[in-house]
């Protein structure tokens, strides 16, 4: 480690983290890092050419879970490059299933489904809430999203005793074993001040019903009604007017620093909050001056995408037209470079020119499982981000990538490291593969090392945020001048 790495930043990405349980929690804090730094936001569905100018900072989102700033240089015209990284907001949970209202043996119990490819015996005999979204039909018939973070925990998924079950491999099912309880049908029939009887239990709450038509059951119909009333009371309206949710579970116990010497970090998510928090603080510190963009040529952008983990097929995923259209736009946005109206090819210029780095956590060497790794490629927290490279492009890195990213790193004097998997082991992958494909544009993947990645409780290295933060901004600041050294076509 070097001495001049700070630990402030890995203190700020944890507060973020603590605040983010969910992807829309993210892309809203993120959303007010980017108001106070003086970026203007943007509507996708209404024209920008009298919005975007020289000079000019912005950032729009889409689904509220997936987010995309950039700066312009004042010297930008159609056709320069776009200095990318992209990375992803999202990370392995439980959803709550769309009717979601169990119970067995006394308990009150809620159905959820797995998202993404989780360690999930990680999250049995767990504190667990719920955070998300939920639909609200205001009293002007208008149908408007709130968010929700259910701080207490009301949810655990219990292990069975090992005296019933004396598993060497703990094993379970996922759809039958997985079902967290949220409390005893005893005690929600006290709370209503009815007797013993089960199937009161399943009585909607109050206004919950109505009887004009519609096509789905009420929500306190498909979720127990307590549950509907506890969202409900989390944004300030009435149980019936709560249309439909989004919620996933997390884990309440917060981030914090570990380790003897205050080195680690504990939390959930680093895994990709991480690296969405050191783009966006990358971001806005190359731009945090008046005059940062006067002689730049190119345009700094972030694309924060979600749905990584499950395959970023979806409207807000990496796979989508989201990125390509926004740069297509700026591409033929007219009156930039002296020039009235753009070259009719200025968007294939531009991506020619232009370079992303995939920002995705990165594999620490385990010390109890350190035959895992490749002899020489052992990545080690506080060490310096990784650069990812695999001969089968599970990752999208090569030479000239790697000399450049080695060169901003030289400016920021900031160490890197490397890593490839074992031949005889699988290899994970990132949304830089499908985006250099879709794009053209010359791609790197990189990431700050951790353990535990995909369990409900990973560990990082509190100086490598601050690494990374400063590896960003100097790769959006001398981008424009390293871009033109390489003659790679």
């Amino acid at each position: 480690m070097d001495a001049s790495a700070s630990a402030d930043p890995g203190h700020e990405l944890l507060s973020f983290i603590n605040a983010s349980p969910t992807p829309f929690h993210a892309v809203s804090l993120l959303k007010q890092k980017l108001d106070k730094a003086g970026f203007n936001c943007l509507q996708e569905k209404e024209p920008w050419s009298r919005t975007c100018k020289a000079g000019g900072k912005y950032y729009l989102t889409r689904n509220a879970s997936t987010i995309l700033a950039f700066a312009i240089g004042r010297k930008w015209k159609p056709g320069n490059p776009v200095a990318m990284i992209g990375a992803h907001t999202d990370s392995p949970t439980l959803r709550v299933k769309p009717i979601s209202k169990k119970q067995g043996d006394g308990f009150i119990q809620v159905g959820v489904e797995t998202y993404g490819g989780g360690l999930w015996h990680t999250w049995f005999d767990r504190d667990l809430s719920m955070a998300g979204r939920a639909m609200v039909k205001d009293r002007n018939g208008r149908f408007v999203q709130k968010l929700v973070r259910v701080q207490r925990p009301i949810l655990r998924i219990p292990t069975l005793a090992i005296h019933l079950d004396r598993q060497e491999t703990f094993a379970f099912n996922n759809e039958t074993q997985l079902f967290p309880i949220a409390g005893l049908i005893a005690a929600e029939l006290n709370r209503h001040g009815e007797g013993d009887d089960t199937a009161k239990a399943e009585t909607p709450s109050e206004g919950g019903s109505s009887t004009r038509f519609s096509p789905l059951k009420a929500p306190d119909e498909r979720h127990h009604p307590h549950i509907v009333e506890m969202i409900a009371n989390e944004v300030k309206v009435a149980p019936s007017e709560i249309v439909d949710f989004e919620m996933v579970l997390y884990d309440t116990q917060k981030s914090c620093v570990g380790g003897l010497n205050e080195e680690l970090l504990f939390s959930p998510r680093l895994d990709n909050l991480e690296m969405s928090f050191c783009s966006t603080v990358g971001l806005m510190n190359s731009v945090n001056s008046s005059s940062s963009l006067d002689d730049e040529e190119s345009i700094r952008l972030i694309s924060l995408f979600d749905h990584e983990e499950i395959g970023s097929k979806t409207a807000q995923g990496a796979d989508s037209n989201f990125l390509s259209a926004i740069i297509r736009r700026l591409s033929v946005l007219p009156g930039f470079g002296g020039n009235a109206e753009p070259d009719p090819d200025a968007y294939e210029q531009s991506l020619s020119k232009s370079f992303l780095i995939s920002a995705d956590m990165a594999h620490s060497v385990n010390p109890n499982y350190a035959a895992k790794y490749e002899t020489d490629h052992k990545p080690e927290m506080n060490k310096g981000t990784v650069i990812k490279i695999n001969a089968n492009a599970r990752y999208a890195t090569n030479s000239p990538g790697i000399v450049l990213v080695e060169e901003t790193a030289r400016r920021a004097r900031v160490p890197l490291q490397l890593f490839v998997v074992r031949n005889d082991s699988s290899c994970g992958s990132t949304i830089g593969p499908m985006l250099s494909a879709a794009l053209g544009t010359r791609t790197l993947d990189l990431g700050n090392a951790q353990l535990s990645m995909h369990s409900i409780r990973e560990t990082g290295g509190i100086y490598d945020v601050d690494y990374a933060i400063k590896l960003f901004e100097s790769f959006f600041v001398h981008y424009n001048e390293l871009g033109r050294s390489f003659t790679i076509d």
